[in-house]
Order: structure tokens, then sequence, then C-alpha cells
């Protein structure tokens, strides 16, 4: 596997960080970044899924973005801002090749390539943010459910990930006992199997349909800005 951000790179930026980068594997529900923490290190997920979580002034936490290697995490707060604005949580196993936080800013300062191609990742994280606020707050948890497993689907390894009903609960903000009941109705649709720890994906068309329009928006922006789509998917 190869991080695809880093792959579309012109060969003399991919030259200036490849000396500097090293592979670190992460684990489901392990911090990469706390809110307020400042980055050291700029992430390249090789595969696996990595969250961005907006805490809550009662402790909780909503996820607002999904980051597979499609993309990089650590810069999602503008071009190397001293600290993480959102906490970065593993969501599904993994690992990067993490550079730097000062050897990419230079790299940066030293290319307008590689300016520009990180302008278009950080436009289309921005456009995942926003869309996935509007769809927490006006759409059904069915069709948000469903949003979300193709959004981890396009990142994951294959048709099967390991996710728990807790998880799918937290990233969602909703109770686990709705979560099981929504997951219910799909899995009876024989759109999705579930068993303890995973979830699988059976049919990939007809969970599309029974999504909401966000997912199909977010991946419309994506393809206008030429961010690589993870893993290949349509």
């Amino acid at each position: 596997m190869e991080n695809l951000w880093l792959a579309a790179l012109a060969a003399p930026d991919r030259e200036r960080l490849e000396p500097h980068l090293e592979e670190r594997a992460f684990r489901q529900g392990q911090t990469l970044y706390e809110a307020g923490e400042a980055v050291e290190a700029v992430w390249f997920p090789l595969n696996g899924v990595v969250s961005l979580m907006t805490l809550l002034a009662d402790d909780r936490m909503v996820e607002t973005a999904v980051i597979g290697r499609e993309g990089l995490v650590g810069v999602t707060c503008g071009p190397l801002n001293a600290r993480a604005s959102s906490r970065a949580i593993a969501q599904i196993d993994g690992s990067a090749a993490c550079c730097p936080a000062d050897v990419f800013s230079a790299a940066l300062a030293e290319s307008d390539q590689m300016r520009d191609a990180l302008s278009r990742f950080t436009e289309s994280l921005l456009a995942q943010v926003q869309q996935n606020a509007a769809c927490n707050a006006q759409h059904r948890l069915d069709e948000r459910l469903a949003r979300w497993l193709l959004t981890v689907h396009d990142r994951a390894d294959g048709d099967r990930f390991a996710l728990t009903q807790a998880d799918i609960a937290g990233m969602l903000g909703v109770r686990r006992a709705t979560v099981s009941e929504v997951g219910s109705e799909l899995e009876g649709k024989g759109l999705i199997r579930r068993g303890r720890g995973w979830v699988q994906v059976l049919d990939r068309p007809a969970l599309e349909r029974a999504s909401c329009g966000c997912y199909a928006m977010v991946r419309s922006v994506m393809k206008d800005l030429g961010v690589p789509r993870p893993n290949g998917r349509h």
C-alpha cells in the first residue's frame, strides 16, 4: 500500500520528503492528536482509517471527517498551524508514513505544486466537514449510517472491517441502542451483515441508494478537486 497524496506528487517533491518518512502503525481507538496539542508530525496513512472528532463542552464528541490513504493528517487547521483543532482517532487499524512537521513545512515553502496539492486536499476535507455537519442535523439516521459506512468502506481494505455498535454510535453521536435498531434495518434489507465487533458491506450499490445525497456530493467535490479516490472505489 502507498499513500495516494504522496504518490501523486512530482518526483522532486517526493524526494524532499522521502528521506524523512518513518512508518508507524496505529491501532483502533488510538489518539494521533489531541485537540489543542502541538502538531509535531504529519501522518500520511498507508492503510486504515482516521476520524477527526469535534469535542463538545459536555465531554461528548462527534466525527466531522474521515481520512484514509487519499490524504494526510496533521495540517487540517491550516498549513502547519501549531496546534490541532480537533482530535484525530484511529478508526480502523493501519499504518502511516510520518514526516516531521518542520520538514513538511520547509518542503511546502519550496514547492508551489505541493502547496497546490495540499490546498486541494484541505478544500475537499472542508467540504466533507461542512456536509457532515448539515447531514447530522437534517437527515434520518438510516441515511446517515449508510453514508458513514460507505465513507469507511471507501478507505477500508475489504468489504468487512472491525467496528462495534459503540464505535458507530460514537462517530454518529447517537445512542448504541439506536444504532443497533437502524443497523438491523439495513441488515434486514441485505445491505450489510453484522457480527460481534465487525460489519460487512454486502450490497454497495443498494447501500449508496439508501444513503442521503451527502455521500455523492462529497465524492463529487473530491473528483472536481483532483483528490485521489481511496482504494479506487466508484
